[in-house]
Protein backbone atom coordinates (compact mmCIF):
# COMPACT_ATOMS: atom_id res chain seq x y z
CA UNK A 1 0.00 0.00 0.00
CA UNK A 2 2.87 2.37 0.78
CA UNK A 3 4.05 1.89 -2.74
CA UNK A 4 0.88 3.42 -4.12
CA UNK A 5 1.07 6.35 -1.72
CA UNK A 6 4.54 7.37 -2.92
CA UNK A 7 3.72 7.13 -6.65
CA UNK A 8 1.85 10.50 -6.83
CA UNK A 9 4.69 12.17 -4.97
CA UNK A 10 7.21 10.80 -7.44
CA UNK A 11 5.14 12.14 -10.34
CA UNK A 12 5.13 15.61 -8.81
CA UNK A 13 8.88 15.58 -8.14
CA UNK A 14 10.14 16.57 -11.68
CA UNK A 15 7.97 19.71 -11.90
CA UNK A 16 9.11 20.71 -8.45
CA UNK A 17 12.72 20.32 -9.52
CA UNK A 18 12.07 22.56 -12.51
CA UNK A 19 10.54 25.37 -10.48
CA UNK A 20 13.87 27.16 -9.87
CA UNK A 21 14.54 27.18 -13.60
CA UNK A 22 11.11 28.55 -14.39
CA UNK A 23 11.53 31.23 -11.75
CA UNK A 24 14.99 32.00 -13.09
CA UNK A 25 13.82 33.01 -16.59
CA UNK A 26 10.86 35.11 -15.51
CA UNK A 27 10.71 38.40 -17.39
CA UNK A 28 11.16 40.70 -14.42
CA UNK A 29 10.73 40.50 -10.66
CA UNK A 30 11.37 43.30 -8.15
CA UNK A 31 13.47 45.52 -10.44
CA UNK A 32 15.58 42.57 -11.49
CA UNK A 33 15.75 40.34 -14.52
CA UNK A 34 17.80 37.22 -15.18
CA UNK A 35 19.54 36.75 -18.53
CA UNK A 36 20.65 33.40 -19.87
CA UNK A 37 23.36 33.36 -22.58
CA UNK A 38 21.85 33.53 -26.06
CA UNK A 39 18.27 34.12 -24.84
CA UNK A 40 16.41 37.34 -25.62
CA UNK A 41 14.66 38.97 -22.71
CA UNK A 42 12.09 41.80 -22.78
CA UNK A 43 12.65 44.37 -20.04
CA UNK A 44 10.41 47.20 -18.84
CA UNK A 45 12.20 50.06 -17.11
CA UNK A 46 9.69 51.99 -15.05
CA UNK A 47 9.90 55.65 -14.23
CA UNK A 48 12.90 56.60 -12.07
CA UNK A 49 13.98 53.03 -11.36
CA UNK A 50 17.08 50.94 -11.98
CA UNK A 51 16.76 47.36 -13.21
CA UNK A 52 19.48 44.90 -12.32
CA UNK A 53 20.30 42.48 -15.17
CA UNK A 54 21.86 39.34 -13.71
CA UNK A 55 23.71 37.03 -16.08
CA UNK A 56 23.71 33.49 -14.75
CA UNK A 57 24.80 30.06 -15.93
CA UNK A 58 28.02 31.37 -17.42
CA UNK A 59 29.92 28.40 -18.88
CA UNK A 60 33.43 27.83 -17.53
CA UNK A 61 35.01 28.10 -20.99
CA UNK A 62 33.65 31.66 -21.44
CA UNK A 63 36.19 34.46 -21.08
CA UNK A 64 34.00 37.46 -21.97
CA UNK A 65 30.35 38.42 -21.53
CA UNK A 66 28.55 40.88 -23.83
CA UNK A 67 25.16 42.34 -22.90
CA UNK A 68 23.29 44.41 -25.48
CA UNK A 69 19.97 46.22 -25.09
CA UNK A 70 17.80 47.75 -27.84
CA UNK A 71 14.85 50.14 -27.99
CA UNK A 72 13.24 51.76 -30.99
CA UNK A 73 14.04 55.40 -30.29
CA UNK A 74 14.21 56.02 -26.53
CA UNK A 75 17.62 56.14 -24.89
CA UNK A 76 18.58 53.71 -22.16
CA UNK A 77 21.58 53.86 -19.83
CA UNK A 78 23.46 50.56 -19.49
CA UNK A 79 26.01 50.60 -16.67
CA UNK A 80 28.47 48.36 -14.86
CA UNK A 81 27.42 49.95 -11.56
CA UNK A 82 24.09 50.78 -9.98
CA UNK A 83 24.92 54.49 -10.05
CA UNK A 84 26.00 55.29 -13.63
CA UNK A 85 29.29 57.10 -14.13
CA UNK A 86 30.79 58.47 -17.31
CA UNK A 87 33.53 55.84 -17.57
CA UNK A 88 31.34 52.86 -16.68
CA UNK A 89 28.11 53.45 -18.59
CA UNK A 90 26.69 54.20 -22.02
CA UNK A 91 23.43 55.90 -23.00
CA UNK A 92 21.84 55.20 -26.40
CA UNK A 93 18.95 53.41 -28.10
CA UNK A 94 21.32 50.54 -29.00
CA UNK A 95 23.69 49.95 -26.10
CA UNK A 96 26.12 47.23 -25.19
CA UNK A 97 28.77 46.49 -22.60
CA UNK A 98 31.44 43.82 -22.64
CA UNK A 99 33.07 42.49 -19.50
CA UNK A 100 36.10 40.25 -19.04
CA UNK A 101 35.41 37.43 -16.61
CA UNK A 102 37.52 36.63 -13.57
CA UNK A 103 38.69 33.16 -12.60
CA UNK A 104 35.81 30.99 -11.28
CA UNK A 105 33.26 33.75 -11.94
CA UNK A 106 29.83 32.24 -12.68
CA UNK A 107 27.53 35.30 -12.59
CA UNK A 108 27.63 38.97 -13.52
CA UNK A 109 25.39 41.99 -13.05
CA UNK A 110 24.62 45.01 -15.24
CA UNK A 111 22.22 47.85 -14.51
CA UNK A 112 19.57 49.42 -16.76
CA UNK A 113 17.95 52.82 -16.20
CA UNK A 114 16.18 55.56 -18.09
CA UNK A 115 18.29 58.72 -18.38
CA UNK A 116 15.25 61.02 -18.59
CA UNK A 117 13.12 59.38 -15.92
CA UNK A 118 10.40 58.03 -18.26
CA UNK A 119 9.30 54.45 -18.83
CA UNK A 120 11.16 52.51 -21.49
CA UNK A 121 10.60 49.04 -22.91
CA UNK A 122 13.18 47.13 -24.91
CA UNK A 123 14.83 43.78 -25.45
CA UNK A 124 18.23 42.53 -24.38
CA UNK A 125 20.44 39.52 -24.97
CA UNK A 126 23.70 38.15 -23.59
CA UNK A 127 26.44 36.45 -25.58
CA UNK A 128 29.54 34.69 -24.31
CA UNK A 129 32.91 34.46 -26.07
CA UNK A 130 35.83 32.14 -25.49
CA UNK A 131 39.41 33.18 -24.95
CA UNK A 132 40.31 32.51 -28.60
CA UNK A 133 37.67 34.87 -30.02
CA UNK A 134 38.59 38.50 -30.75
CA UNK A 135 37.38 41.09 -28.23
CA UNK A 136 35.26 43.78 -29.98
CA UNK A 137 36.31 47.31 -29.07
CA UNK A 138 39.11 46.23 -26.73
CA UNK A 139 41.54 48.71 -28.36
CA UNK A 140 39.22 51.65 -27.84
CA UNK A 141 40.85 55.09 -27.86
CA UNK A 142 37.83 57.31 -28.55
CA UNK A 143 35.10 56.73 -25.97
CA UNK A 144 35.36 56.61 -22.19
CA UNK A 145 34.80 52.86 -21.93
CA UNK A 146 37.82 50.60 -21.59
CA UNK A 147 36.18 48.02 -23.85
CA UNK A 148 33.60 49.46 -26.26
CA UNK A 149 31.78 46.88 -28.42
CA UNK A 150 29.30 49.43 -29.78
CA UNK A 151 28.80 50.70 -33.31
CA UNK A 152 28.14 54.44 -33.35
CA UNK A 153 25.91 55.86 -36.05
CA UNK A 154 25.36 59.37 -37.40
CA UNK A 155 23.03 60.39 -40.20
CA UNK A 156 21.80 63.41 -42.11
CA UNK A 157 19.60 63.77 -45.19
CA UNK A 158 22.53 62.82 -47.40
CA UNK A 159 24.49 60.08 -45.68
CA UNK A 160 24.63 57.64 -42.80
CA UNK A 161 28.04 56.96 -41.26
CA UNK A 162 29.10 54.35 -38.72
CA UNK A 163 32.27 54.00 -36.67
CA UNK A 164 33.55 51.50 -34.15
CA UNK A 165 36.61 50.90 -31.99
CA UNK A 166 39.26 48.38 -33.10
CA UNK A 167 39.24 44.94 -31.53
CA UNK A 168 41.99 43.04 -29.77
CA UNK A 169 43.00 39.41 -29.54
CA UNK A 170 41.29 37.27 -26.94
CA UNK A 171 42.88 36.11 -23.72
CA UNK A 172 42.02 33.69 -20.93
CA UNK A 173 40.52 34.54 -17.57
CA UNK A 174 42.89 36.15 -15.17
CA UNK A 175 45.46 37.03 -17.85
CA UNK A 176 46.47 40.50 -18.99
CA UNK A 177 45.18 41.68 -22.37
CA UNK A 178 47.64 41.85 -25.28
CA UNK A 179 49.13 45.25 -26.03
CA UNK A 180 47.19 46.96 -28.82
CA UNK A 181 49.82 48.96 -30.73
CA UNK A 182 53.16 47.54 -29.72
CA UNK A 183 53.86 46.12 -33.20
CA UNK A 184 52.13 45.16 -36.43
CA UNK A 185 53.29 41.57 -36.51
CA UNK A 186 50.85 38.79 -37.49
CA UNK A 187 50.86 37.68 -33.86
CA UNK A 188 49.15 40.93 -32.81
CA UNK A 189 45.68 42.38 -33.31
CA UNK A 190 46.72 43.80 -36.70
CA UNK A 191 45.82 40.48 -38.33
CA UNK A 192 42.15 40.98 -37.49
CA UNK A 193 39.61 41.77 -40.21
CA UNK A 194 36.25 43.51 -39.94
CA UNK A 195 33.15 42.60 -42.00
CA UNK A 196 30.50 45.32 -42.12
CA UNK A 197 26.95 43.99 -42.52
CA UNK A 198 23.72 45.69 -43.48
CA UNK A 199 20.17 44.45 -42.85
CA UNK A 200 17.06 46.22 -44.20
CA UNK A 201 13.83 46.18 -42.25
CA UNK A 202 10.51 45.88 -44.14
CA UNK A 203 9.60 49.02 -46.08
CA UNK A 204 7.01 51.41 -44.66
CA UNK A 205 7.10 49.54 -41.35
CA UNK A 206 8.04 51.78 -38.42
CA UNK A 207 6.70 49.45 -35.74
CA UNK A 208 8.73 48.41 -32.74
CA UNK A 209 7.87 44.79 -33.43
CA UNK A 210 9.54 44.98 -36.83
CA UNK A 211 12.70 46.48 -35.34
CA UNK A 212 13.00 43.96 -32.52
CA UNK A 213 12.45 41.17 -35.01
CA UNK A 214 15.32 42.52 -37.08
CA UNK A 215 17.53 42.78 -34.00
CA UNK A 216 16.84 39.14 -33.17
CA UNK A 217 17.73 38.21 -36.76
CA UNK A 218 21.21 39.79 -36.69
CA UNK A 219 22.18 39.89 -33.03
CA UNK A 220 24.60 36.96 -33.12
CA UNK A 221 27.17 35.88 -35.68
CA UNK A 222 25.11 33.08 -37.18
CA UNK A 223 22.15 35.39 -37.70
CA UNK A 224 24.32 38.12 -39.17
CA UNK A 225 25.89 35.82 -41.75
CA UNK A 226 22.55 34.18 -42.60
CA UNK A 227 20.34 37.28 -42.83
CA UNK A 228 22.67 40.27 -43.22
CA UNK A 229 24.37 41.53 -46.35
CA UNK A 230 28.11 42.01 -46.17
CA UNK A 231 28.92 45.33 -47.82
CA UNK A 232 32.63 45.67 -47.11
CA UNK A 233 35.62 44.12 -45.39
CA UNK A 234 38.12 46.32 -43.57
CA UNK A 235 41.60 45.40 -42.49
CA UNK A 236 43.20 46.59 -39.26
CA UNK A 237 45.14 49.22 -41.21
CA UNK A 238 41.91 50.81 -42.52
CA UNK A 239 39.93 53.40 -40.64
CA UNK A 240 37.09 51.79 -38.74
CA UNK A 241 34.40 53.87 -40.41
CA UNK A 242 31.92 53.32 -43.22
CA UNK A 243 29.53 55.66 -45.03
CA UNK A 244 26.19 54.72 -46.59
CA UNK A 245 23.29 56.36 -48.33
CA UNK A 246 20.56 57.80 -46.10
CA UNK A 247 17.09 56.46 -46.81
CA UNK A 248 14.63 58.47 -44.69
CA UNK A 249 11.86 56.30 -43.32
CA UNK A 250 13.62 53.03 -44.14
CA UNK A 251 14.83 51.05 -41.15
CA UNK A 252 18.36 49.68 -41.50
CA UNK A 253 20.50 47.68 -39.07
CA UNK A 254 24.29 47.89 -39.21
CA UNK A 255 26.69 45.60 -37.41
CA UNK A 256 30.30 44.49 -37.60
CA UNK A 257 31.88 41.04 -37.26
CA UNK A 258 35.55 40.94 -36.33
CA UNK A 259 37.40 37.83 -37.54
CA UNK A 260 40.69 36.24 -36.55
CA UNK A 261 41.86 34.48 -39.73
CA UNK A 262 44.64 32.64 -37.91
CA UNK A 263 42.45 31.00 -35.26
CA UNK A 264 39.30 31.01 -37.44
CA UNK A 265 37.24 32.67 -34.70
CA UNK A 266 34.95 35.69 -34.75
CA UNK A 267 32.88 37.97 -32.55
CA UNK A 268 30.09 40.47 -33.21
CA UNK A 269 29.76 44.10 -32.26
CA UNK A 270 26.45 45.44 -30.96
CA UNK A 271 24.01 46.07 -33.85
CA UNK A 272 22.81 49.63 -34.33
CA UNK A 273 19.76 50.81 -36.26
CA UNK A 274 18.55 54.00 -37.93
CA UNK A 275 15.56 55.25 -39.88
CA UNK A 276 17.46 58.35 -41.07
CA UNK A 277 14.74 60.43 -39.42
CA UNK A 278 13.67 61.49 -35.96
CA UNK A 279 10.76 60.10 -33.97
CA UNK A 280 10.86 63.05 -31.58
CA UNK A 281 10.50 65.86 -34.13
CA UNK A 282 7.03 67.42 -34.27
CA UNK A 283 7.57 69.04 -37.67
CA UNK A 284 9.14 66.30 -39.78
CA UNK A 285 9.23 63.09 -37.77
CA UNK A 286 9.40 59.56 -39.11
CA UNK A 287 5.61 59.18 -38.83
CA UNK A 288 4.96 62.40 -40.76
CA UNK A 289 7.77 61.95 -43.25
CA UNK A 290 7.23 64.03 -46.38
CA UNK A 291 6.37 67.71 -46.35
CA UNK A 292 3.09 69.03 -47.72
CA UNK A 293 4.98 71.23 -50.14
CA UNK A 294 6.88 68.21 -51.51
CA UNK A 295 3.68 66.21 -51.93
CA UNK A 296 1.95 69.11 -53.69
CA UNK A 297 4.93 69.72 -55.97
CA UNK A 298 5.31 66.11 -57.06
CA UNK A 299 1.56 65.53 -57.35
CA UNK A 300 1.32 68.33 -59.91
CA UNK A 301 4.49 67.03 -61.59
CA UNK A 302 2.99 63.54 -61.76
CA UNK A 303 -0.21 64.78 -63.39
CA UNK A 304 1.82 66.79 -65.90
CA UNK A 305 4.03 63.75 -66.52
CA UNK A 306 0.99 61.57 -67.20
CA UNK A 307 -0.23 64.10 -69.77
CA UNK A 308 3.18 64.35 -71.42
CA UNK A 309 3.51 60.56 -71.49
CA UNK A 310 0.47 60.12 -73.75
CA UNK A 311 -0.04 63.51 -75.44
CA UNK A 312 3.27 65.35 -75.19
CA UNK A 313 4.31 65.31 -78.84
CA UNK A 314 0.84 66.27 -80.10
CA UNK A 315 0.69 69.27 -77.73
CA UNK A 316 4.24 70.34 -78.42
CA UNK A 317 4.06 73.66 -76.56
CA UNK A 318 2.85 71.94 -73.38
CA UNK A 319 5.65 69.40 -73.64
CA UNK A 320 8.28 72.10 -74.09
CA UNK A 321 6.94 73.98 -71.08
CA UNK A 322 7.13 70.85 -68.87
CA UNK A 323 10.63 69.98 -70.05
CA UNK A 324 11.87 73.54 -69.63
CA UNK A 325 10.30 73.64 -66.19
CA UNK A 326 12.08 70.43 -65.14
CA UNK A 327 15.43 71.56 -66.50
CA UNK A 328 15.36 75.02 -64.89
CA UNK A 329 13.82 73.92 -61.58
CA UNK A 330 16.38 71.15 -61.01
CA UNK A 331 19.35 73.34 -61.95
CA UNK A 332 18.34 76.29 -59.78
CA UNK A 333 17.32 74.11 -56.83
CA UNK A 334 20.88 72.76 -56.76
CA UNK A 335 22.30 76.27 -57.18
CA UNK A 336 20.13 77.79 -54.43
CA UNK A 337 20.83 74.94 -52.02
CA UNK A 338 24.59 75.11 -52.46
CA UNK A 339 24.82 78.90 -52.19
CA UNK A 340 22.19 79.77 -49.56
CA UNK A 341 20.82 78.55 -46.24
CA UNK A 342 17.17 79.18 -47.02
CA UNK A 343 14.39 77.00 -45.65
CA UNK A 344 13.43 73.96 -47.70
CA UNK A 345 9.95 75.25 -48.53
CA UNK A 346 11.36 78.58 -49.70
CA UNK A 347 13.95 76.85 -51.86
CA UNK A 348 11.32 74.59 -53.38
CA UNK A 349 9.04 77.56 -54.09
CA UNK A 350 11.84 79.56 -55.72
CA UNK A 351 12.82 76.55 -57.80
CA UNK A 352 9.20 76.17 -58.96
CA UNK A 353 8.95 79.86 -59.89
CA UNK A 354 12.22 79.75 -61.81
CA UNK A 355 11.04 76.50 -63.43
CA UNK A 356 7.95 78.30 -64.74
CA UNK A 357 10.19 81.01 -66.18
CA UNK A 358 12.41 78.37 -67.78
CA UNK A 359 9.43 76.63 -69.34
CA UNK A 360 8.11 79.90 -70.76
CA UNK A 361 11.54 80.79 -72.17
CA UNK A 362 11.83 77.42 -73.93
CA UNK A 363 8.33 77.76 -75.42
CA UNK A 364 8.96 81.35 -76.53
CA UNK A 365 12.30 80.44 -78.11
CA UNK A 366 10.56 77.85 -80.24
CA UNK A 367 7.65 80.25 -80.95
CA UNK A 368 9.99 83.06 -82.05
CA UNK A 369 12.84 81.26 -83.81
CA UNK A 370 11.22 77.98 -84.81
CA UNK A 371 14.37 75.92 -84.14
CA UNK A 372 13.00 72.49 -83.40
CA UNK A 373 16.43 70.88 -83.08
CA UNK A 374 17.54 73.31 -80.39
CA UNK A 375 14.48 72.47 -78.31
CA UNK A 376 14.82 68.75 -78.97
CA UNK A 377 18.43 68.87 -77.74
CA UNK A 378 17.19 70.22 -74.39
CA UNK A 379 14.62 67.42 -74.30
CA UNK A 380 17.36 64.92 -75.15
CA UNK A 381 19.55 66.17 -72.32
CA UNK A 382 16.72 65.48 -69.87
CA UNK A 383 16.39 61.93 -71.19
CA UNK A 384 20.17 61.56 -71.06
CA UNK A 385 20.15 62.68 -67.43
CA UNK A 386 17.57 60.03 -66.56
CA UNK A 387 19.40 57.31 -68.50
CA UNK A 388 22.74 58.16 -66.87
CA UNK A 389 21.14 58.21 -63.42
CA UNK A 390 19.57 54.80 -64.06
CA UNK A 391 22.83 53.28 -65.27
CA UNK A 392 24.72 54.48 -62.20
CA UNK A 393 21.85 53.41 -59.96
CA UNK A 394 22.57 49.79 -60.88
CA UNK A 395 25.38 47.81 -59.16
CA UNK A 396 27.71 49.42 -61.70
CA UNK A 397 27.55 52.58 -59.60
CA UNK A 398 28.94 50.69 -56.58
CA UNK A 399 32.31 50.12 -58.20
CA UNK A 400 35.18 51.58 -56.24
CA UNK A 401 36.28 53.67 -59.20
CA UNK A 402 32.98 55.58 -59.07
CA UNK A 403 32.68 55.73 -55.29
CA UNK A 404 36.19 57.03 -54.65
CA UNK A 405 36.67 59.42 -57.58
CA UNK A 406 34.30 62.28 -58.31
CA UNK A 407 36.16 63.00 -61.53
CA UNK A 408 35.55 59.53 -62.95
CA UNK A 409 31.94 59.53 -61.79
CA UNK A 410 30.98 62.88 -63.28
CA UNK A 411 32.96 62.26 -66.47
CA UNK A 412 31.09 58.99 -67.03
CA UNK A 413 27.79 60.61 -66.12
CA UNK A 414 28.37 63.55 -68.50
CA UNK A 415 29.34 61.26 -71.38
CA UNK A 416 26.10 59.31 -71.06
CA UNK A 417 24.06 62.52 -70.82
CA UNK A 418 25.66 63.91 -74.01
CA UNK A 419 25.54 60.69 -76.03
CA UNK A 420 21.76 60.29 -75.72
CA UNK A 421 20.81 63.55 -77.59
CA UNK A 422 23.00 62.48 -80.53
CA UNK A 423 20.33 59.95 -81.49
CA UNK A 424 17.86 62.82 -81.69
CA UNK A 425 19.78 64.29 -84.63
CA UNK A 426 18.91 61.27 -86.75
CA UNK A 427 15.44 60.48 -85.42
CA UNK A 428 14.12 63.69 -83.81
CA UNK A 429 10.42 62.77 -83.70
CA UNK A 430 11.00 59.25 -82.38
CA UNK A 431 13.47 60.56 -79.82
CA UNK A 432 11.05 63.22 -78.65
CA UNK A 433 8.21 60.71 -78.29
CA UNK A 434 10.51 58.31 -76.43
CA UNK A 435 11.45 61.07 -74.01
CA UNK A 436 7.79 61.88 -73.42
CA UNK A 437 7.03 58.26 -72.55
CA UNK A 438 10.04 57.56 -70.31
CA UNK A 439 10.29 60.90 -68.50
CA UNK A 440 6.51 61.23 -68.16
CA UNK A 441 6.25 57.74 -66.69
CA UNK A 442 9.03 58.45 -64.21
CA UNK A 443 7.26 61.65 -63.11
CA UNK A 444 4.30 59.46 -62.16
CA UNK A 445 6.65 57.24 -60.12
CA UNK A 446 7.94 60.30 -58.26
CA UNK A 447 4.38 61.40 -57.53
CA UNK A 448 3.59 57.99 -56.03
CA UNK A 449 6.80 58.17 -53.99
CA UNK A 450 5.52 61.33 -52.31
CA UNK A 451 2.89 59.17 -50.60
CA UNK A 452 4.28 55.61 -50.63
CA UNK A 453 8.03 55.06 -50.36
CA UNK A 454 9.68 53.44 -53.38
CA UNK A 455 13.37 52.93 -54.04
CA UNK A 456 13.02 54.14 -57.65
CA UNK A 457 13.01 57.73 -56.45
CA UNK A 458 16.70 57.32 -55.59
CA UNK A 459 17.54 56.99 -59.29
CA UNK A 460 17.60 60.78 -59.46
CA UNK A 461 17.79 61.44 -55.71
CA UNK A 462 21.29 59.95 -55.52
CA UNK A 463 22.49 62.34 -58.23
CA UNK A 464 20.84 65.28 -56.49
CA UNK A 465 22.46 64.36 -53.18
CA UNK A 466 25.84 63.96 -54.80
CA UNK A 467 25.49 67.40 -56.37
CA UNK A 468 24.51 68.97 -53.07
CA UNK A 469 27.04 67.20 -50.85
CA UNK A 470 30.74 67.15 -51.61
CA UNK A 471 31.27 64.13 -49.33
CA UNK A 472 28.78 61.90 -51.12
CA UNK A 473 31.43 60.17 -53.26
CA UNK A 474 32.35 57.29 -50.92
CA UNK A 475 28.75 56.44 -50.19
CA UNK A 476 26.88 53.31 -51.17
CA UNK A 477 23.99 54.08 -53.51
CA UNK A 478 22.24 50.71 -53.44
CA UNK A 479 18.80 50.53 -51.87
CA UNK A 480 16.58 47.53 -51.14
CA UNK A 481 14.13 46.35 -53.79
CA UNK A 482 10.91 45.04 -52.34
CA UNK A 483 7.36 44.38 -53.58
CA UNK A 484 6.37 48.03 -54.04
CA UNK A 485 9.48 48.65 -56.12
CA UNK A 486 8.73 45.85 -58.56
CA UNK A 487 5.16 47.12 -58.84
CA UNK A 488 6.39 50.63 -59.64
CA UNK A 489 8.88 49.29 -62.20
CA UNK A 490 5.96 47.54 -63.91
CA UNK A 491 3.90 50.75 -63.81
CA UNK A 492 6.80 52.74 -65.27
CA UNK A 493 7.36 50.24 -68.08
CA UNK A 494 3.65 50.03 -68.92
CA UNK A 495 3.21 53.82 -68.93
CA UNK A 496 6.37 54.43 -70.95
CA UNK A 497 5.72 51.71 -73.54
CA UNK A 498 2.02 52.60 -73.82
CA UNK A 499 2.73 56.30 -74.27
CA UNK A 500 5.44 55.71 -76.89
CA UNK A 501 3.35 53.26 -78.94
CA UNK A 502 0.23 55.43 -78.78
CA UNK A 503 2.01 58.61 -79.84
CA UNK A 504 3.95 56.94 -82.67
CA UNK A 505 0.72 55.41 -83.99
CA UNK A 506 -1.16 58.71 -83.79
CA UNK A 507 1.60 60.88 -85.25
CA UNK A 508 2.90 58.66 -88.07
CA UNK A 509 0.79 60.39 -90.75
CA UNK A 510 1.29 63.92 -89.45
CA UNK A 511 4.20 66.34 -89.88
CA UNK A 512 7.22 65.56 -87.74
CA UNK A 513 6.77 68.72 -85.66
CA UNK A 514 4.17 71.49 -85.69
CA UNK A 515 5.32 74.71 -87.42
CA UNK A 516 6.43 77.72 -85.43
CA UNK A 517 3.46 80.06 -84.82
CA UNK A 518 5.58 83.17 -85.37
CA UNK A 519 7.03 81.97 -88.66
CA UNK A 520 3.56 80.87 -89.77
CA UNK A 521 2.22 84.33 -88.96
CA UNK A 522 5.00 85.97 -90.97
CA UNK A 523 4.24 83.77 -93.96
CA UNK A 524 0.52 84.53 -93.73
CA UNK A 525 1.19 88.26 -93.52
CA UNK A 526 3.47 88.17 -96.54
CA UNK A 527 0.88 86.16 -98.47
CA UNK A 528 -1.86 88.68 -97.71
CA UNK A 529 0.34 91.54 -98.86
CA UNK A 530 1.20 90.00 -102.21
CA UNK A 531 -2.04 88.19 -103.07
CA UNK A 532 -4.53 90.81 -104.30
CA UNK A 533 -7.23 88.18 -104.72
CA UNK A 534 -7.16 87.45 -100.99
CA UNK A 535 -9.93 89.51 -99.32
CA UNK A 536 -7.68 90.04 -96.34
CA UNK A 537 -5.32 91.91 -98.68
CA UNK A 538 -7.75 94.87 -98.63
CA UNK A 539 -7.97 94.96 -94.83
CA UNK A 540 -6.06 97.79 -93.19
CA UNK A 541 -3.24 96.82 -90.82
CA UNK A 542 -4.07 95.80 -87.27
CA UNK A 543 -2.75 99.05 -85.80
CA UNK A 544 -4.93 101.14 -88.13
CA UNK A 545 -8.01 99.07 -87.29
CA UNK A 546 -7.45 99.42 -83.55
CA UNK A 547 -6.81 103.17 -83.87
CA UNK A 548 -9.97 103.62 -85.95
CA UNK A 549 -12.03 101.77 -83.37
CA UNK A 550 -10.67 103.97 -80.56
CA UNK A 551 -11.45 107.10 -82.59
CA UNK A 552 -15.04 105.97 -83.01
CA UNK A 553 -15.40 105.76 -79.25
CA UNK A 554 -14.39 109.41 -78.79
CA UNK A 555 -15.85 111.05 -81.90
CA UNK A 556 -19.22 110.58 -83.52
CA UNK A 557 -19.11 109.95 -87.25
CA UNK A 558 -21.84 111.80 -89.19
CA UNK A 559 -23.78 109.84 -91.84
CA UNK A 560 -22.65 110.54 -95.37
CA UNK A 561 -26.03 110.19 -97.13
CA UNK A 562 -29.77 110.76 -96.69
CA UNK A 563 -31.88 108.05 -95.03
CA UNK A 564 -35.53 107.72 -96.14
CA UNK A 565 -38.21 105.37 -94.95
CA UNK A 566 -38.65 102.13 -96.83
CA UNK A 567 -41.33 102.52 -99.46
CA UNK A 568 -43.80 99.67 -99.62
Amino acid sequence: MCRFIWWPLLLLLPPLLLLPSIREVQAQVDNGVIFLPGTFQNVNISQNETVEAVVSRIPPEAAFISLQFHTQHRNVTLSYTQVPTQDLSLTAADTGLLSALQVNQVSLSFFLSSPYGDSVTGTGVVFVYSSTAPVPGACNLESNLDIDPNVYIHYNIYETSIRFAPANLGYARGESPPVCDESTEPSTRWRLQYDVYQYFLPENDLSERSLLGGVRAVADMDGIMANGRRVMTLSSSDTTTAVFNSIPGQGVLYTVVVRDPLLNTSAAYVPVHTYACSFASTLDSCETLGKISTKLFFTIAGLAGLFVCFFGHHFFKCELFCMGFSFAAFFFFVLITRTTDLDYNIRLTLAAVIGVVGGVILVMSWWRFGSVMACVVVVGLILGFLVASTVLFTPLGDLDVFRRSNVVFWLTFSCIVIIVPLFFMRWPREGNITTCGIVGGYAVVLAVNAYVYTSLSYITMNILKRLLNSNFSPMFTDVPFQTIDYIMITVWVVLGAGGIVLQIYREHSRPFFPPSPYLTWLQERERRRTNVLDPSHHFPPLFDRVFARLRQLTKRVEPAGEHTPLLL
